[in-house]
Order: structure tokens, then C-alpha cells, then sequence
């Protein structure tokens, strides 16, 4: 791994955000920030369209560096293009060290609220609990996970009106969700929240190493590392069903592994799929249509949508 690292600073509409951050995530292979926050890719939280956000993406500084910052240029151009109104500056970029990269992003992450009961924390912040609050104490590290994004936050309140019964949840028969399968657990947020919600049992998987070492770490820190096991084992070689799969990845990776996802759903159970851009939803909706299952209504915030089945018993 290099010591060394570039950061590349992209001044962008408030509008442009979700598309331009999505872009980095993919091309640098880890999560981005801005000016307010840290968040997993993007958030538009307090943001209106007539202000400029500066989104912030992380890459080696090494032989390969400019040809990606040659990708962001041609990329911007193209939104602008595609976009009559928006302008952007040329990328800025920064070489920054390994050590300070590490922790320079943490200004960023500040205590939300996330749903009625859940307030995600991070471990080196002060926060005094409500009469209520659940408290997801959360240290991302090199995961996928603070929960500000808006996939994840779809899927912590989709996981609370399953266990709380609220919303279109309450008009449903069903016993209380006792297992959750975590799929892509990143730092473990999602299992923790479903455990802090009542779920006695989670089991999260990832194909990151340094995502589960993370996520074992935010389940001993929270006081669920009873409850909740975590490994790199892969989806295909877990043998049994759960309650409760959430699965928050890509939209073309939930539908290539739809069969995978259906079988480890427990007659009766519920399955929540995040991480699809609303234009995307057809293409998941059609990848579950053959399956026994009943769809309740999706949630969306900004351009991310969160799909839920019941399947039948």
C-alpha cells in the first residue's frame, strides 16, 4: 500500500453531487467527503441547489495518478456538457500522507440522528443519549459505513420500522424478526443497529478483510460482540436463514445474486435491498419478479432507493 496519497477536490453544484460522488466512489475504490461531513459517498444533507459543495476523493500518488485525474477532468466536462448551468474548475490536488489521510476525514463525521430511535455516534465524539436513543457508535475506518449516507440511513429505518412496527410495517403479521444476515457489512452499522433494535442475532459478511476487522472492532465498542459474528466467508457457503437480509451494494450485484439472497430469506422474512440508484429500480425490481415474494413499497431520499420484500411463508 502507498504511504502517500492524493487528494483531488472537485468544486461542484449542490446539484451535481450524488453523480459526481458516485463517479469517484467507483473510480477510486473508496469513499468520499466534503467540506461538512464525511459520509460513505454522499450526502446532500443541508445542502440547497444554489450552493457549491467540494467533494473530496482519495487515490495512490503514484505512476497512475494523473491518468485518473485525467478521468475527473474528462468526467466533469461531460456532466457540464450534459448539464447546460453547471460549471466546474479544473480538480485541485493534494498529496497528503498516509497518517494524515487516516484521520484528517474525521472533522467531518459529527453525531446524527438517523429514524425515531438511532443515533449514530462516532467513538471519539461526545453525545448525551436521549430518553430512547439507541446509540450506534461507529469508528469507519477503512469501511464502508458512518450511516450518513443515504443508502445506509434508507436501510437503518427500514430495519427499525421492521422491528418497531411502524409504517407499512404495522398493517403486517409477522413475529419479530430473532436473526439478520448482513450482506456487505462494511463497518458493521446495519447489524449493529438491527441488535440495538431488538434482533438477538446478526451475522455479517464482507469480502474486505480490513471491513471485517473494522466491524468486530464497532461491535465490541457498541457491547454486541455476543450477538453478532463476523467474517469474509462468502455469501453461497452460508447454510441456513435468517429473518432479516439486508443487503446494501450495487444494484447489478443484488440482482446477480438475487437467488443467493431469497434462499438465505427465512419463509416469512424480510429482504432489504439498498445501494440502487432510483433509475436502477427496475432493473432490481425485474431481477426479484420471479421469486415468491411480496414488495412493500420502496423508500427513497435523493437518488437512492431502498426495496423491501416479504417473503412468503
Amino acid at each position: 500500500m502507498s504511504d502517500s496519497w492524493a487528494e483531488v477536490a472537485c468544486h461542484a453544484p449542490a446539484a451535481a453531487v450524488d453523480i459526481l460522488s458516485s463517479f469517484l466512489v467507483e473510480l477510486s475504490g473508496a469513499g468520499v467527503c466534503t467540506e461538512n461531513r464525511q459520509v460513505d459517498t454522499f450526502s446532500v444533507d443541508g445542502l440547497d441547489d444554489g450552493r457549491e459543495a467540494t467533494i473530496r476523493a482519495y487515490f495512490p500518488a503514484d505512476d497512475t495518478l494523473h491518468i485518473q485525474v485525467e478521468r475527473v477532468t474528462a468526467h466533469l466536462a461531460e456532466l457540464a456538457a450534459a448539464n447546460p448551468g453547471w460549471s466546474f474548475a479544473a480538480p485541485e490536488v493534494t498529496l497528503v500522507r498516509q497518517e494524515e489521510w487516516a484521520h484528517s476525514w474525521k472533522k467531518y463525521f459529527k453525531p446524527f440522528r438517523v429514524g425515531e430511535r438511532l443515533v449514530v455516534k462516532p467513538t471519539w465524539e461526545e453525545y448525551e443519549a436521549g430518553e430512547g436513543d439507541l446509540i450506534l457508535e461507529i469508528d469507519p475506518g477503512m469501511a464502508f459505513g458512518t450511516g450518513s449516507h443515504e443508502t445506509t440511513k434508507l436501510c437503518l429505518e427500514t430495519i427499525e420500522g421492521i422491528c418497531q412496527r411502524t409504517g407499512e410495517f404495522a398493517a403486517l403479521a409477522y413475529p419479530a424478526p430473532a436473526s439478520c444476515l448482513d450482506v456487505g457489512t462494511g463497518s458493521g452499522i446495519l447489524g449493529i443497529g438491527a441488535i440495538k433494535l431488538g434482533i438477538p442475532s446478526v451475522v455479517g459478511i464482507d469480502i474486505d478483510p480490513e471491513a471485517v476487522a473494522v466491524a468486530v472492532d464497532n461491535a465490541v465498542v457498541n457491547g454486541v460482540a455476543g450477538e453478532m459474528t463476523v467474517s469474509t466467508t462468502p455469501l453461497e457457503r452460508i447454510d441456513c436463514t435468517f429473518d432479516m437480509v439486508v443487503a446494501n451494494i450495487l444494484a447489478e450485484e443484488l440482482v446477480r445474486m438475487a437467488t443467493l439472497l431469497v434462499e438465505r430469506t427465512a419463509p416469512g422474512g424480510f429482504l432489504i435491498l439498498s445501494g440502487i440508484l432510483t433509475e436502477k429500480e427496475p432493473l432490481v425490481s425485474a431481477g426479484f419478479a420471479p421469486f415468491r415474494l411480496s414488495q412493500l413499497p420502496p423508500s427513497r431520499e435523493g437518488e437512492w432507493s431502498c426495496l423491501v420484500y416479504h417473503r412468503e411463508q
